[in-house]
């Protein structure tokens, strides 16, 4: 199951309480104060494992308590500090405070952590509090309370292209022929519910992410269908390629309309490099080949006309993402 978005509670552990104590041995009657410290409290940390691909986990438990520190002893015994707890979550995970909505970190790459709550410090023994004035003194601290906070989880995947299109645009096939990702298809809307992500050959030893989403509907911004749940994952893409196919009767005004949707979600990722798929090539007669191959809707974005079924254009598509890739990446 795929799960991108949590909202848990943590909390870090109390300090141990400082102990109040006297030395008190044979020979010795009046033995000084030797209450210890207590122990800190464990901290809460968040930690980034490229093994992990979803928040489930965080949906099924959603409080996490990290142990208290060990109270002070005699003898000038410090308590143990309570063991820190770590939380791992996948690569691109987004931390929020679930009250105010501020981002608190963003883990981007593996084996970045944070300490997400501070566990208490231990109170100090009587032991600490001689002097010269007072040397048996009674006084000791208890443990401060580790911190609490509730936090949001939001998993936005890494990928360096992202699909977009309408449902049924072939965004599935597509991932499947051009790499090992094997996505549910099917000739009916909304076929893919949840993102799918592929890995790309390229050469001999290279290779990129392709993320394919569910498919976006006018009005997406707005709440309607799926894709708005999942526009998220493409934030983090370096470019994006539209997938129109080739029966709709305006490509420009689909490809506007799916603009528009990208744009109200965030201005932002239309500054993203773009490439044009004019899909299911296959199914069109020789006129038309001839109008697709001829057409130009954009100034600077390439444009594509491929079938995932035939295989024709795939090459050439591939190539042109590796490309715009490698130039992004300068």
């Amino acid at each position: 199951m795929f799960i991108d978005e949590a909202t848990i509670l943590v909390k870090a552990g109390n300090g141990g309480n400082g102990c109040l104590s006297f030395r008190r041995e044979k020979f010795v009657p009046k033995g000084g104060p030797d209450g210890g410290n207590g122990g800190n409290g464990g901290n809460v940390m968040i930690k980034a494992d490229k093994q992990l691909s979803t928040l489930m986990d965080y949906r099924y438990q959603r409080t996490y308590r990290a142990p208290n520190g060990d109270h002070g002893k005699g003898a000038n015994k410090t308590g143990r500090n309570g063991e820190d707890i770590i939380l791992k979550v996948p690569c691109g995970t987004l931390i929020k405070d679930a009250e105010t909505k501020d981002v608190l970190v963003d883990l981007v790459n593996h084996g970045d952590e944070v300490i997400i709550v501070r566990g208490g410090r231990g109170g100090r023994g009587n032991g600490m509090f001689a002097t010269s004035t007072d040397q048996a003194p009674r006084r000791t601290e208890n443990g401060k309370p580790g911190d609490e906070r509730t936090i949001h989880l939001e998993l936005k995947l890494l990928a360096d292209v992202g699909l977009v299109g309408f449902p049924n645009a072939g965004k599935s096939t597509l991932i499947s022929r051009i790499s090992a990702a094997k996505p549910k298809i099917a000739d009916y809307p909304f076929t893919t519910l949840v993102p799918n992500l592929g890995i790309v050959r390229y050469g001999e030893f290279k290779s990129f992410v392709v993320a394919d989403l569910p498919g976006l509907i006018e009005g997406a911004h707005e709440g309607r269908g799926l894709g708005i749940q999942f526009l998220k994952h493409i934030e983090r893409t370096k470019i994006l390629v539209f997938l129109i196919e080739c029966f709709v009767e305006d490509i420009k005004q689909q490809y506007k309309t799916l603009l528009n949707e990208l744009e109200r979600f965030n201005p932002a990722m239309l500054k993203k490099p773009q490439v044009i798929c004019i899909t299911k090539i296959d199914s069109a007669d020789e006129k038309e080949r001839k109008k697709f191959s001829k057409l130009k809707i954009k100034k600077g974005v390439s444009v594509h006309c491929i079938s995932s079924v035939s295989g024709e254009g795939l090459k050439e598509l591939v190539d042109d993402m590796w490309e715009t890739i490698q130039d992004v990446d300068k």
